[in-house]
């Protein structure tokens, strides 16, 4: 009697089975086709998300804590999918802030625990990165992180760096505030080292600017002493002739301070060489030929997400529309939505709805982006 009920119920479970199987390959089908159909229009290549509304999700259906979290997982490698299957080259995804280090030590620890769990499960054979061959980046102030939550980030960076079809990009202990600091202060260091192998034509040290003196002569008295000179005349054109700035040295980097503005050559500024013996020649010529400066091209290169190009498109769940210090210097030309469902609840449609309105609006964006 019991050996033909279990017969039974693996029939029906079979039966079960092959009809869930029929699902979703017809879901499949069918979201392929219309895959198609959006690929006719321009897909965007980079889309970021701000994974907002886990723990409201776990609230709503009386759920522990962190089974929203694990809810939001869920959702997350759905929408990787249905990115990647549309052509969507770059994801990136804000996983953990700075900021949340002040949440309850329980919680925090919680999350870490699951993103330990997840980032294992990556390197699982028929994972999506490899389903996809996904490549991993871990982006933010990684130092931060736990030693075995760090050592596994750097192990999943390592395993899946030849993989180049796509590109996931977590941000975990991370602000953009961080990294704009992060990459000001490697610019800095780097200018510095250049200032101090570069060599004066008229003999001034390497280390001339390398500390808190100027030749012999402290800052404060390199600042009265331009003071003194360019700003006891009327005749400033004759006295400075070089866009009314003038220059002093601190901690080892170039400061400037505007007087009065007048036209002239952007590119040129009051310079003084300094001789050993501590007298200033005055002079007028080129600081970004005399030294070495910082573009904007230099501090975007230390900047973290420096791996990918900036995101096209930011979506943030639950209908809130702030960023929360999340890729300030990268999405100011960047389309934003803000669909009302919490984090766990998105999916396909949300995703094409997206689409279809970064379609719409994508000519007007480009000519904007060909103005800057």
């Amino acid at each position: 009697m019991v050996t033909s009920v279990a017969n039974e119920v693996g029939k029906y479970s079979g039966i079960i089975n092959g009809v869930n199987r029929l699902f979703g390959d017809i879901g499949s089908f069918l979201r392929r086709c219309l895959f198609r159909v959006l690929s006719v229009g321009p897909i965007p290549t980079h889309m970021a998300f701000i994974m907002d509304g886990n723990r409201r999700y776990a609230k709503k259906l009386i759920l522990k804590e962190g089974d929203g979290h694990k809810a939001g997982y869920q959702a997350l490698m759905s929408l990787l999918r249905y990115c990647y299957e549309l052509g969507i080259k770059y994801v990136t995804v804000y996983a953990f802030s700075i900021e949340n280090f002040k949440r309850r030590p329980d919680e925090v620890q919680s999350l870490m625990d699951l993103m330990l769990e997840k980032m294992e499960a990556l390197l699982v054979e028929e994972s999506i990165v490899d389903q996809y061959g996904i490549r991993v980046y871990f982006i933010g102030n990684l130092k931060l992180l736990s030693e075995p939550l760090r050592a596994m980030a750097e192990k999943v960076m390592r395993i899946t760096s030849n993989n180049c079809r796509a590109v996931l990009l977590v941000c975990m202990a991370y602000t953009a505030s961080d990294e704009i600091l992060h990459a000001v202060e490697g610019s800095c260091k780097e200018k510095r080292n250049e200032i101090r192998l570069h060599k004066s034509d008229n003999g001034v040290t390497e280390d001339v600017i390398g500390s808190e003196k100027f030749n012999s002569m402290g800052v404060n008295d390199a600042q009265n002493f331009y003071d003194d000179t360019l700003v006891g005349s009327r005749g400033l054109k004759h006295r400075r002739g070089c866009n009314g700035v003038a220059r002093g040295f601190q901690n080892g980097l170039a400061t400037y301070h505007a007087r009065e503005s007048f036209e002239s050559n952007r590119d040129q500024v009051v310079t003084s060489k300094a001789s050993k013996s501590g007298e200033f020649l005055d002079g007028c010529g080129s600081l970004r030929e005399e030294y070495p400066v910082i573009k904007l091209v230099d501090v975007e290169k230390h900047m973290y997400m420096a791996v990918a190009p900036d995101p096209d498109i930011l979506i943030r769940s639950s209908g809130e529309t702030r960023l929360s210090n999340f890729l300030l210097w990268q999405t100011s030309q960047c389309q934003l939505y803000s669909p009302g469902v919490l984090w766990p609840e998105i999916g396909l449609p949300q995703l094409v709805w997206v689409i279809l309105k970064f379609q719409h609006t994508r000519s007007y964006s480009e000519k904007k982006k060909q103005q800057l």
